[in-house]
Formats: C-alpha cells, structure tokens, sequence
C-alpha cells in the first residue's frame, strides 16, 4: 500500500527543495514563515541572529522596504519586484564586489505578504565588467572621427595634438607644443573627479584611467567630456614612455541613465547616499588618500530620540522628519561631498580634501540647520535635534574601518554630554 504525502508535507518538501529564499510576514514585517535558502540570507544580517522581522533585518541595507510596503494600497500585488539590496558582509569579500540581492515582495491579502529572496553577486559583478569594457571601447571606437588625441610627456608637457583638439577645446593644437596639459585644461575638479596631474599619476600606476565630467572650452563654455588616460613606450626603452590622452565629447548622461543611477546609489525615502555607495566612494577617497594624502573627513551624526518620535506620531511623520533632514543637510554639502542615509535616523557625511577643523564647522552648521526645522503634526510643531563626532583618516593611520569607528564615538560622546551638539576632541578646544 503506497501512502501519499499530505499536503502539509508536500508544502514542506517544496520549501525546503525550493533555491530561492521564500517568507511569509505580516504588513509590519513579522516573520510567519521562512525557508532555508532565506534563512541563510538573512542571518548574517540580523543582530544577535535575531530575524523575526523582514523589515527590521533589512533595515540597514533597504530602509525603503518598510516605507513601500506600508505606502501600497491595492488589496494584492507586487510592491516591489527584482529590487537590489547590496549588503557588505565583513573584510572576506571584496570590497568593490558586495553581496546583492534580489528581492520581490508580493501582497497577498489584507496583512499578508509574500517575499523572494535570491543572490545575484554574481549577475552584478558580470554587469559592472560589462559596462567597464563598453566605456573602453566606446571611447576608443564610438564617433572615431570625432575624438582629440593628445601626446603628453611623463613630466605631464604637452608633446603634440591633432586638429580635433582645436575644434573640441577651443586652444590652438600647435600652439599647445611644450605646455602642461593641466595648465591648458585647468587642474581643477569641479565635477567630483580627479584633476589632471592626479589622472596622470593613476594611469602611471595601473596602466589607464578613464574618467568623465565636465570640461571647460578656451572660450569659457563647459562640455562633458570623457577622458582616458593611457601610458604607452614609444622605443626600446622605459625611458621613452608618454601618456596618450583621449579627448572625447559626448552627450550628457540621459534621463533614464540618470534615474538609474540614482536608484542603485541613493536611499529611496530621504534622496541621500545609500550605504552601499557611501562605502564604494569611503573606498575611493582612502585610495586617493593613500595616493595623493589629501586630508579626508568623516562626520556621523544621528537624530536624537527619533524613536519617540516614531512612537508619538507615526512611521509618515519620521519619515518626513528624515527627509526634511536629508535635504537641508545636503544644501550644506561641499561638491566632493557625500552625505549618506547609513540606516533608519543614521547618517554620514563624506569629506574628502576636508581637514578636521573644516568638518567640525560643517558639522556645527548642519547641527543648527537641524535644530531649526518644524514638522507639522496635530496640535503644532515638531522640531529634533541631532548629535554629531567627526574624524579624520589621519588621525587613524588611514583604516577606513577605524575611521568610521572613531567618528561613532565621537557622536555617543555628544550624546552622553546632553545631544544636540558637536563633540569636540580636546585638542580642537581653545
């Protein structure tokens, strides 16, 4: 006599042979049911193992989700679906390559919803090498009757030019012989970029270096320009190594570039930095540290008793407080400046070529912008403060870990001295 399963051991069969993470939750996030595969996803997120909310694990990584899920109003549908959460899970991985997952949320009925989670680090990395390998040879083969070519000697001299670069740069391409390129292009970075001598420097240690940004014309116009750098040996010897510079015009980043680029880099409630970027550009500015030992700030800062806030009025209003919060802060930001939502009423702010005592201003300039919004809510007005600790990679032998580490000290030094304020190491006090 043969003896069927039940359903019940069918359904579990199908969980646990099922590759992708599947959970059920409730509309808050209450874990109701989860499989394996999502298990193993989601532990190394949870503090102390704890994950018995979907949305409380993934908060650090996907503070949108909650706001999503609360904001859907259709009885069933997808809320989200294919949406990328990139998570860092220690010094094992590495750093440009995260892990990233793949995550569909689904409402199946009032309070009941239905999530996949899958891991597509792979997908992304094959993604990210693609586009790399499109910019190289667009910029050497896309619009080839188009582009300015520009010998420059290892001392960064001007050696010789085509035509192009008169009609691309509005500078004469004879009259250039013998100048420094920076001199003709300008060494500034008004684009966030690297500058010129910087580029040349790059592409000196690995061999290339590509970049775009904006790009000023003799004439006093900008146009978007991008630009590779590569050392190439003209004879038998190190000795007659130059740089070949590859001018190219092109059309500014589109719409639909632009938006997707701030949908894998921003934080979808507040518009801020999301945590993944934040830690890409952190890596970033500690290689030009390293390169070029430019000063490099850290400011942390966090809003004080957000959570009553959350409790006293509602999810909508703190959302709204933290989105007020974003954008006067980033009114305030310099233009190589990065401020970035680090999770739930967390945020940091990025300084590169700014010293301790210019991230403390800031910081202090922040503090009282923050001090001075009003919320609306019932009854009248809601105002917050915010308590802030900035570092600097000197200060820390140039370990962004130690870096990040120090700046959170500093900031619960300012609230264990009373909030809303900026602490202030000894050394920085008159």
């Amino acid at each position: 006599m043969t003896i069927l399963p039940s359903s019940e051991e069918q359904l579990l069969e199908f969980l646990y042979a099922c590759p992708v993470g599947l959970i059920e939750c409730d509309e808050a996030g209450e874990i109701s049911m989860i499989n394996p595969h999502a298990m193993q996803h989601l532990m190394p997120l949870a503090a102390a193992n704890d994950f018995g909310n979907l949305f409380k694990t993934l908060e650090q990584y996907a503070p949108e989700m909650r706001h999503l899920a609360s904001r859907f109003r259709p009885r069933t549908g997808t809320i989200l679906e294919g949406h990328r959460i990139m998570v860092e899970l220690g010094s094992g991985r590495q750093k440009d390559e995260p892990k990233v997952l793949s995550c569909t949320l689904v409402k199946l009925g009032h309070n009941r919803l239905m999530a996949t989670l899958a891991d597509i680090s792979g997908q992304v990395a094959q993604e990210q090498r693609l586009r790399q390998a499109d910019a190289w040879f667009a910029t050497l083969l896309d619009q080839i009757n188009d582009y300015a070519l520009v010998t420059v000697s290892l001392d960064g001299r001007i050696e010789s030019a085509n035509e192009s670069f008169t009609h691309q740069t509005g500078y004469d391409y004879v009259g250039v012989v013998g100048r420094p390129l920076s001199a003709v292009l300008g060494n500034e970075t008004p684009s966030g970029g690297f500058s010129i001598d910087e580029q040349l420097a790059i592409a000196a240690r690995d061999g290339w270096h590509l970049q775009e940004g904006w790009q000023q014309r003799a004439t006093g116009g900008r146009y978007w320009c991008q630009r590779l750098v590569v050392v190439g040996i003209d004879g038998p010897a190190a000795e007659h190594a130059k740089y070949s510079v590859v001018l190219r015009d092109v059309p500014r980043r589109g719409a639909v570039a632009d938006d997707l680029r701030r949908m894998l880099t921003c934080d979808h409630l507040t518009g801020a930095a999301n945590r993944v970027h934040f830690s890409r550009m952190l890596a970033r500015a500690q290689s030009e540290w390293q390169e070029f030992k430019h000063p490099l700030s850290l400011i942390a800062l966090d809003l004080d008793h957000f959570k009553k806030v959350n409790d006293t009025h509602g999810h909508p209003v703190g959302d709204l407080l933290l989105s007020s919060v974003a954008e006067a802060c980033k009114a305030l930001l310099p233009p190589r400046g990065t401020f970035a939502r680090l999770g739930g009423e967390e945020f940091g702010v990025l300084l590169p070529r700014h010293n301790r005592e210019q991230a403390l201003d800031l910081a202090e300039a922040m503090r009282g912008i923050i001090a001075d919004l009003e919320i609306p809510v019932p009854g009248g007005m809601l105002r917050v403060t915010a308590s802030f600790g900035c570092a600097t990679l000197d200060e820390v032998n140039g370990s962004a870990d130690a870096l990040l580490a120090l700046a959170d000290q500093r900031l619960y030094a300012a609230k264990g001295d009373g909030r809303n304020r900026v602490h202030r190491p000894m050394a920085s006090l008159p």
